[in-house]
């Protein structure tokens, strides 16, 4: 993309002069649609991140009204746009940021699109695949990152190069358990629309979206899908107000499918849990067995790891420091995000993506839409590239 000087957004970045005709990677000039003054994820998570991934200044936001914009330039001195198109457009922005409500990313994206800007939207990316498809269309020849930093987790990225190495031998069977206490207990106001399966931000989309893919970069990605849902929780507690509140949204969502070699995996992800959130995830082989645990989320909270070869029983294994960029992170909520952002910045001066785009963003969608046909039809569903552009065209 030529940015009015001859050159792309990734060479102006590359380099930078510095003092007595050195040269240091030039800071990567951010837009953040979404940022609040008093909280937040991109207060509490982005902006943290940014600075401990280093290489980024704010430069630039889009808040929910002109008091607000105002509010949150004040605190994080940076100038508050009245428009994404006009945040985008700004000559120093070179990267937007979009961290409001799911239902909104389409509205956002696009026009930072337009403006030729590399964009990293938060996951759920959108509201549907056909929003999925319009906006990863749009970023054709673009840099674009979706917030799946599940991926970016160093003992994800550990966990598929032991499977790779062959830890396991072949393997043979894939089990995942992550469940969330939301959808299904007392909900706020401004998270009322969570629990409306047409917004996209229900359990399907965030807890089960990010828990499945870091799992699929480990064992590879189903070919095919069939799913059971339900509804358990038709109606929650809003706040302490001792009203209840119709959820539309599954609150138990179980698959299983086929992956690349012929193995099976399921998964079952349950909300509204009483025993507190949790994650994990069982690889058995012909040669030996992993699990992988957490106490939350598997994006926001540390992942422990047991292994075993064929006739020894599971014991501790130790993430080695190459993987942590951070370590000093370790454990924080911030830890994978910081990873995310360390690889935006690097992709952007020049080097390997590792990163998800917004291309991966879509077959995640892909996933999460066929699971909602199959739970209607009770149909198994190929997700196999060409089935899936067959069954779209169709549909």
């Amino acid at each position: 993309m030529d940015d009015g000087d001859g050159k792309s957004i990734t060479e102006r970045l590359a380099t930078w002069p510095g003092p007595a005709g050195a040269h240091q990677e030039r800071p990567i000039g951010v837009g953040m649609v979404g940022l609040s003054a008093t909280g937040g994820w991109g207060r509490g998570a982005h902006l943290p991140a940014m600075a401990a991934a280093g290489g980024f200044e704010l430069r630039g936001l889009v808040a929910q009204s002109a008091a607000s914009g105002a509010a949150a330039s004040a605190v994080h001195g940076a100038p508050s746009y009245a428009s994404v198109e006009e945040l985008a457009g700004a000559d120093d922005v070179d990267l937007v940021v979009v961290t409001v409500k799911t239902p909104l990313h389409r509205d956002v994206v696009l026009p930072a699109l337009s403006a030729g800007k590399p964009v990293f939207c938060e996951w759920p990316f959108a509201v549907d695949r056909d929003e999925a498809e319009k906006m990863t269309a749009a970023a054709r020849g673009l840099s674009t990152f979706v917030g799946l930093q599940g991926r970016s987790t160093p003992t994800f990225r550990w966990l598929a190069e032991l499977v790779a190495q062959g830890y396991v031998g072949d393997v043979l069977s894939a089990s995942v358990l992550s469940t969330a206490i939301e959808w299904g207990t007392p909900v706020s106001d401004s998270m009322l629309y969570t629990l409306d399966r047409t917004q996209g931000a229900t359990m399907l989309g965030i807890a089960f979206g990010h828990a499945i893919d870091p799992a699929l970069m480990v064992v590879g990605e189903l070919g095919d899908v069939v799913a059971t849902t339900a509804v358990r929780h038709p109606h929650v507690p809003l706040g302490r107000t001792g009203r209840m509140v119709a959820m539309t949204a599954d609150d138990q969502i179980a698959i299983s499918g086929s992956l690349p070699n012929g193995a099976v995996l399921s998964a079952h992800q349950r909300g509204g849990t009483a025993g507190g959130p949790s994650f994990s995830m069982i690889i058995d082989g012909t040669e030996g067995t992993l699990e992988a645990t957490a106490g939350n989320h598997p994006h926001l909270a540390p992942v422990s790891v047991r292994g075993a070869r064929k006739g020894e029983k599971l014991t501790a294994l130790s993430l080695p420091p190459a993987y942590d960029r951070f370590p000093r992170l370790a454990g924080s909520a911030i830890h994978s995000l910081t990873h995310a952002y360390a690889g935006i910045r690097d992709e952007l001066h020049g080097h390997r993506r590792t990163v998800p785009d917004f291309a991966h963003g879509l077959r995640r969608h892909r996933l999460l839409d066929a699971i909602v046909e199959s739970a209607a039809t009770g149909r198994r569903v190929d997700l196999r590239p060409q089935a899936s552009a067959q069954s779209h065209h169709t549909s």
